[in-house]
């Protein structure tokens, strides 16, 4: 089975955070790092910090908070198949791009570049600066897959969970993990 470790970030989208966590765990064994900002983003976007934390919590392999630096995770000989971070924050994305491992969450993306896994970023903003811009391609140019949560229409989405799950759908492609989250184009 494989291991996946997401780290969840103080951006709007958390939503799409615990489903990628539940979709991941068909899958793998999910490690998941909530950082505090996360977790006041979760009470504006849920209504319920401790329910969001209990989907997470349920759903994972293991659930770390931030400052947690000693966790397998933040090392290069605990092997996973890579890392997403959902949403990931623009001071997140500057972190990863530039370098700097200063909380689990980019220690282990920092981990998750220097073992030439794979790494996905979820960022959520809007809309981007020449900086935002600068510090996604710098990542791309090394690899990383930038999935950002844009709005698709050609798979006839219904409700507001429908685009949740089409973005979910794009994050579990990028680890080649079979999903029914949406329905792939279809032009006949």
């Amino acid at each position: 089975m494989e291991r996946i470790v997401v780290g969840v970030t103080g951006a709007s989208g958390i939503p799409i955070a615990v489903r990628t966590v539940e979709a991941l765990v068909e899958h793998a064994e999910v490690y998941t790092v909530v950082t505090d900002a996360a977790e006041s983003v979760m009470a504006h976007e849920s209504g319920s910090r401790e329910a969001t934390m209990g989907r997470l919590r349920q759903a994972s392999t293991e659930l770390y908070g931030e400052s947690e630096v000693g966790a397998p995770i933040a090392s290069g000989s605990y092997d996973t198949d890579g890392m997403v971070i959902v949403p990931a924050s623009m001071n997140t994305v500057a972190a990863v791009a530039t370098g700097r491992a200063d909380s689990l969450v980019t220690r282990a993306a920092d981990v998750t570049l220097k073992e030439r896994r794979q790494l996905v970023i979820v960022p959520r903003e809007t809309p981007f600066s020449q900086i935002h811009l600068e510090n996604l391609t710098k990542l791309a140019g090394m690899g990383v897959d930038v999935v950002a949560p844009v709005l698709g229409f050609y798979f006839d989405p219904q409700e507001p969970a429908d685009f949740v799950d089409h973005v979910v759908g794009k994050i579990l492609e990028r680890f080649d993990l079979d999903h029914d989250c949406y329905d792939r184009w279809d032009p006949t």
